[in-house]
């Protein structure tokens, strides 16, 4: 197997682990960690439900890789991640000494891995983590436009639903 069909492999992976974060209400993003062509951590946003601003999925990615080989150290490790990383996440892969993060969608709006700004790379930190994006980037795009299309519609139909409820109330005063 190629490294690129194994790099879409565990994109892929990814892709799943952000579905589990949309059934959860959480915003759908996944993270794989691979050590010696093994996962060895996964994760999605669980930011809502446990209502812990660090939970997403790069994080819970990280925690677990670091249990499974007892070490917060993932040296010559790849993260894969449906979305660019955002600052507190790019920080927590230069300080696990990630050795490289292969992301999906560009965040156009807080990413840190170069679309706002590079976290990954300033010079002045003591590690830098390699980075790729685009990996399968129209599938992990799509995956969050549909989530937020799905998401804005929701909150229409609740305002809707509040303004006729609101409505029947006048009448009846």
């Amino acid at each position: 197997m190629t490294d690129q069909n194994k790099d879409e492999l565990f994109m892929r992976r990814a892709i799943e682990l952000a579905a589990k974060a949309e059934e959860e209400g959480e915003v759908p993003v996944g993270a794989v960690v691979v050590y010696n062509g093994q996962v060895i951590g996964e994760g999605w946003n669980r930011s809502i439900g446990q209502h812990d601003a660090t939970a997403h999925a790069e994080i819970m990615a990280l925690r677990q890789a670091g249990k499974v080989i007892q070490n917060y150290r993932l040296l010559e490790a790849t993260l894969y991640v449906t979305l660019e990383p955002c600052p507190m996440c790019a920080a927590a892969m230069v300080h696990s000494r990630v050795g490289k993060v292969i992301y999906g969608a560009c965040d156009l709006k807080t990413g840190a891995a170069g679309s706002v700004m590079n976290l990954l790379s300033y010079e002045q930190v003591n590690h830098h983590v390699a980075c790729e994006s685009g990996l399968l980037a129209d599938e992990c795009r799509a995956q969050l436009q549909a989530f937020f299309k799905r998401r804005r519609a929701e909150k229409k139909a609740e305002k809707k639903a509040r303004q006729a409820a609101l409505g029947e109330h006048q009448a009846k005063a």
